[in-house]
């Protein structure tokens, strides 16, 4: 690792033609991500080998997570870049605070540890992966429950929170948020909250696309991080329902990738980014990953393109989180407040 030599590859995008978001801290994270969810299909050396290739075609945004058993592994990956002389500055990093982690001081050594996993001094970006303090184990299926599961409970929520803000207080992360939120629940947090979220993550593709909360998230200055751009393909089977859809089969979305010459998921990325939210795709295959960040820098799509995907969207939630819910009459739809309320106990 140590006669390792950073090298831009030839073929790959120069970062700084990357169109990026800027927080109201005046920091720019960059305008796609590689997303390093394996969902038990790779390994943590295969994911942390990918880092280190995406990073070298071009990629400076990982979206990182505890729950996802490989942050020590792609730590290796940014030591083996920065000491390779890739500037730490250059790089935005996220990393998440899982579920059986929102007890009292566990947010915090949640981060830290994190922070080691990783090798890194801060964080650029820490969130609270899921707003429900319901955990499971790796590979379960659909039918699995934790047994000490709830809802969302705000007071529990804002506990949770304070440490978020205690960390950013002392510079451990650069920049707080949410993620897996609804409306009801952001509602009062942001009433509640010292220190407002800064972004929020959720699942958003041409099938899904969130129009309200989408809209709410960015009228109120929350950086829009979407994940499972191209529909999440390698998606978990707990998650797949008969109904599913998929994007990159829809007539319209092939029909533009064939105009463009290019796979139907470049689309699905394009759309996204032109959108206004930060698509964090997931890969291991350098043709992929990095198709995915030319199509950011690429021609763009028309304004009639982004009209008809804007048509197709089917409501279509692939990431459903059964195994998150409280009570065994439950569907997934309980975890997402479609009413407009939150799901109490009962």
């Amino acid at each position: 690792m140590t006669n390792y030599k950073f090298q831009p590859a030839a073929d790959g995008v120069d970062p700084k033609s990357v169109p990026y978001h800027t927080f109201a801290s005046g920091a720019k994270i960059p305008s796609v991500g590689l997303g390093t969810f394996g969902s038990d299909n790779y390994t943590s050396d295969v994911i942390a080998q990918a880092v280190v290739g995406a990073a070298e075609v071009g990629y400076r945004h990982f979206d990182c997570a505890s729950v996802y058993g490989n942050e020590d592994a792609i730590g290796g990956s940014l030591t083996k870049l920065i000491d390779g002389g890739l500037p730490r500055e250059e790089l935005w990093i996220t990393s998440k605070v899982w579920n059986d982690m929102h007890g009292a001081g566990q947010v915090i050594e949640s981060c830290k540890k994190s922070l080691s996993d990783l090798k890194l001094d801060y964080l650029d970006l820490f969130l609270v992966h899921w707003p429900f303090p319901n955990s499971h184990g790796k590979g379960v299926d659909v039918s699995s429950r934790d047994p000490h599961a709830k809802p969302y409970i705000h007071e529990d929520y804002m506990r949770v929170w304070s440490q978020m803000e205690e960390l950013y207080d002392v510079g451990l992360v650069r920049h707080i948020g949410t993620s897996n939120m609804t409306i009801p629940k952001l509602e009062l947090v942001m009433r509640d909250a010292r220190i407002k979220p800064m972004a929020n993550e959720l699942e958003l593709h041409p099938h899904l696309q969130q129009a309200e909360l989408f809209k709410y998230i960015v009228n109120r200055g929350i950086v829009p991080i979407g994940y499972s751009p191209i529909g999440s393909p390698s998606r978990p089977i707990r998650d797949r329902t008969a109904d599913d859809t998929v994007d990159v089969e829809d007539p319209v979305i092939v029909a533009i990738a064939e105009r463009f010459g290019v796979h139907p998921a470049v689309v699905c990325v394009k759309w996204a980014a032109q959108r206004g939210q930060i698509p964090i795709p997931f890969s291991v295959k350098r043709p992929q990953y990095l198709s995915t960040l030319k199509a950011i820098v690429s021609e763009p799509l028309t304004e009639a393109d982004m009209t008809a995907i804007a048509g197709i969207d089917k409501n279509n939630r692939l990431i459903k989180g059964h195994v998150f819910l409280w009570k065994e009459d439950q569907t997934w739809e309980a975890l997402w407040d479609l009413d407009g309320t939150i799901t109490p106990w009962l």
